[in-house]
C-alpha cells in the first residue's frame, strides 16, 4: 500500500512540472481574424475553442499548455477576438466587463485600464499572458460608450 501511495505522490508532483516543448517548429497557427490552422489545415471551431483555453502567452511566445507537453502556436496579431461585452458593475472606471470571444470563451477583466489602444485596433489584457482584439463591432460600440462620452 505504501509503494502505491508513493507512485501516486510521485506522479502528482509530475504535473507541476514545466512541461517540455514538444517541438520548436510551430504546429498551430491562428490568423489576423482569429482563424485557427493545424499544420496549415482549418481547425473545427469545437477544436479551437477547446484549444484557446489552454493557451497562454510567456515572455512574447503563444504556447498551448498541457500537463505533458507544451506547443508553439504561430500568432499573426492577437490570438483572440472579442465579439461582445457587458459591463457588470455601474461605475465604468472600476468597472468589471465580461467578455465573449470569438470562439465562445467568456473571460472577466477590471476596469478600464484594462483596455489599450494599439495600431491594429483596441486591445485587452486577459489571464494568461494573453491579449485580445476587439472586434469591429465591439471596438464601435466601446468607442461610442467609453471614448467619445
Amino acid at each position: 500500500m505504501k509503494q502505491s501511495a508513493d507512485k501516486v505522490s510521485e506522479a502528482l508532483k509530475g504535473l507541476g512540472a514545466r512541461p517540455d516543448l514538444c517541438q520548436q517548429q510551430a504546429l498551430f497557427e491562428i490568423d489576423v481574424k482569429g482563424d485557427w490552422y493545424y499544420l496549415n489545415s482549418p481547425l473545427p471551431a469545437k477544436f479551437a475553442r477547446l484549444f484557446s483555453s489552454i493557451l497562454h502567452c510567456i515572455e512574447g511566445e503563444h504556447l498551448l499548455i498541457t500537463p505533458a507537453e507544451r506547443l508553439k502556436v504561430a500568432v499573426a496579431d492577437t490570438p483572440l477576438i472579442i465579439v461582445d461585452y457587458k459591463q457588470l458593475d455601474i461605475e465604468a472606471e472600476s468597472s468589471r466587463f465580461a467578455l465573449v470571444c470569438s470562439q465562445g470563451n467568456e473571460f472577466e477583466v477590471q476596469g478600464l485600464n484594462a483596455f489599450e489602444s494599439a495600431e491594429s485596433g483596441l486591445l485587452v489584457s486577459l489571464p494568461r499572458g494573453l491579449k485580445a482584439r476587439l472586434g469591429r463591432a465591439c471596438f464601435y460600440r466601446f468607442a461610442e460608450t467609453y471614448l467619445l462620452s
